[in-house]
C-alpha cells in the first residue's frame, strides 16, 4: 500500500490529475457534490480557482490499486478514477433547462409518509399486473401506470425525502418490481433538482416504472446472476430494451416515454446498449433514467452479494462524470440525493450509528439522522432525529458533528421499523408509517 501525503497548494498551480482532498474553506460552500475528486479537465482548474486559493493534494498515491467499494476511512478520498485506462471522455455544452421549476418541500416528512406508503403499495400491484398482460402477449392497461407516476411526482414535488425513504426501507415481493420502482424514485428526485416541470416528471416516472418490462421475457435464473454473466449471457441479458420496447410500442405511450424505455442503458461516451448512443443523441430524460438505474443497481440489496453503500456508488458516478454519464446530470442528481443519501446506514463522528432520514442540497455532508444506537453500539429505547447542519450551525469545525462512514446493508441493530423516534415533530413510529 503506497503512503498517502497532503501537500498545499495554490489553487494556479492545479493541474489535470491532480487529486484535490481538502479545501481552503468548507465543502458545502461550493458547488463540487463530493469531498475529494481528480482533477479532470481545465474547466476543473478555472472552477476551483473561483472558489479557492489553495487546496490541499494527495500525492504519492497508488490509484490503479484503488478499487470501487475498497477505500478506507472518509467514503470520499481517493475514491477509484476510470481515467487512463482508455475509456474516452465526451464533453458537452453546460446543460439547459428551459424554463426550471423551483420545488420547495411543502409538506412535512411525517405527512408524506402516510400517503406515500399506500402509494408504492398500489405501484407495485400496477406493475405486477402490467408485466403479467406483456409476459402473455397481451395489450396491458398502462392507465394505472400513468396515474402512479403521476403521485409519484406530486409526492416528490411535496416532499423528496419520503419516498426516497421507502423505497430504501421497505421489502418488495420481486426484485424486478422493486428495480423498476425504486428507479423511478431516484430519477424523478433528480428531475425535480434539475428543475423538470411536472409533465416531464410524469413521463419520466412513466417511462422508469415499465423500463424493465422487457425482462419478463428472459429467464429467470439469468436476471438473478444479472451481475455475474458471461459474455453470451450478457449478450442474451441486454435484449431485454430491445424486447420491452417490442412489447410497449403499440400502446399508445408518448415518445418521451418510449425514449427512456429505449435508452435507459445507453451511455454517454457511446458504450452502452442497444444502439451505442451517445452524448445529445440520448434523450435526455433517457439520460436523467440511466444514472437512476445504474445507482439502483450498485445500492440495491440482492440475495447472494452484498451492494455498494450508497456513499462509495456516488463516488463511483462521480468518477464516471462525461465518460458514461453527461457530467452536469451527474452532478445534479448527487445534489438531489445527497452525498449520503436518505436511507444511508451511517456512524458519526463520535460513534453513534443510524440512518439518514433527509439531506439539504446546502448541506451535503451534513444530513438528519435517525441515531439508533449510541456510542457503546447499544441500542437506543426511544430513537432520536440530529440535524448535523444545525447541531454544527454555531460549533466550532474541530467540535463538528459529521459523518464518519458510511456502513453497509443490514448493519446489525441498525433497522428502523423497530424504533419510535423523537424528532421535532413529536414522537411518532416508523413502524406505523412504513409496514406493509
Amino acid at each position: 500500500m503506497v503512503g498517502v501525503q497532503q501537500n498545499k497548494i495554490a489553487v494556479h498551480d492545479l493541474e489535470v490529475g491532480m487529486f484535490v482532498s481538502d479545501l481552503d474553506r468548507p465543502w458545502h460552500q461550493t458547488p463540487f457534490p463530493i469531498q475529494g475528486f481528480y482533477i479532470r479537465s481545465q474547466s476543473d482548474v478555472r472552477a476551483l480557482v473561483s472558489h479557492c486559493k489553495w487546496v490541499m493534494v494527495d500525492v504519492a498515491e497508488n490509484r490503479d490499486s484503488t478499487k470501487p467499494g475498497n477505500e478506507t476511512g472518509r467514503s470520499f478520498r481517493r475514491s477509484s478514477s476510470n481515467r487512463g485506462n482508455g475509456r474516452e471522455e465526451l464533453q458537452l455544452p453546460p446543460l439547459s433547462i428551459r424554463e426550471p421549476v423551483s420545488y420547495q418541500a411543502v409538506t412535512p416528512l411525517k405527512k408524506e409518509l402516510k400517503s406515500s406508503r399506500r402509494l408504492l403499495d398500489d405501484a407495485e400491484v400496477a406493475l405486477a399486473r402490467m408485466f403479467a398482460s406483456v409476459q402473455t402477449g397481451q395489450l396491458p392497461d398502462l392507465r394505472p401506470a400513468a396515474d402512479i407516476a403521476r403521485k409519484m411526482v406530486a409526492s416528490v414535488a411535496r416532499q423528496p425525502n419520503a419516498l426516497l425513504w421507502l423505497s430504501r426501507t421497505r421489502q418488495y415481493d420481486d426484485f424486478v418490481y422493486r428495480h423498476a420502482l425504486n428507479t423511478a424514485v431516484w430519477a424523478l428526485v433528480c428531475g425535480r433538482q434539475l428543475g423538470l416541470n411536472e409533465s416531464l416528471l410524469s413521463h419520466l416516472g412513466v417511462g422508469c416504472l415499465l423500463s424493465q418490462v422487457g425482462k419478463t421475457a428472459l429467464p429467470k435464473d439469468l436476471l438473478a446472476r444479472e451481475h455475474q454473466l458471461n459474455p453470451e449471457e450478457f449478450a442474451v441479458y441486454r435484449s431485454y430494451v430491445v424486447k420491452g420496447v417490442e412489447m410497449l410500442e403499440h400502446t399508445g405511450l408518448s415518445r418521451a416515454v418510449m425514449n427512456v424505455v429505449q435508452g435507459h442503458r445507453e451511455r454517454h461516451n457511446g458504450s452502452g446498449f442497444p444502439l451505442g448512443l451517445r452524448g445529445d443523441r440520448i434523450a435526455l430524460l433517457a439520460k436523467v433514467a440511466g444514472i437512476a438505474e445504474f445507482f439502483e443497481s450498485m445500492t440495491a440489496p440482492r440475495e447472494g452479494q452484498s451492494p455498494m453503500t450508497p456513499a462509495k456508488a456516488v463516488a463511483l458516478l462521480y468518477d464516471m462524470r462525461n465518460i458514461e454519464f453527461q457530467e452536469d446530470l451527474v452532478e445534479g442528481f448527487i445534489q438531489a440525493i445527497g452525498v449520503y443519501p436518505t436511507g444511508s446506514l451511517v456512524e458519526l463522528s463520535d460513534g453513534q450509528r443510524g440512518i439518514v432520514v433527509s439531506h439539504s442540497p446546502e448541506r451535503r455532508l451534513w444530513p438528519k439522522v435517525m441515531v439508533m444506537q449510541g456510542r457503546d453500539r447499544q441500542p437506543l429505547k426511544i430513537a432520536r432525529i440530529i440535524d448535523l447542519a444545525k447541531h454544527n450551525e454555531s460549533r466550532p469545525a474541530s467540535e463538528a458533528l459529521t459523518v464518519r462512514d458510511c456502513l453497509p446493508h443490514g448493519t446489525e441493530g441498525l433497522d428502523p421499523s423497530h424504533h419510535d423516534v423523537t424528532g421535532a415533530e413529536s414522537r411518532w413510529s416508523l413502524n406505523n408509517l412504513i409496514s406493509r
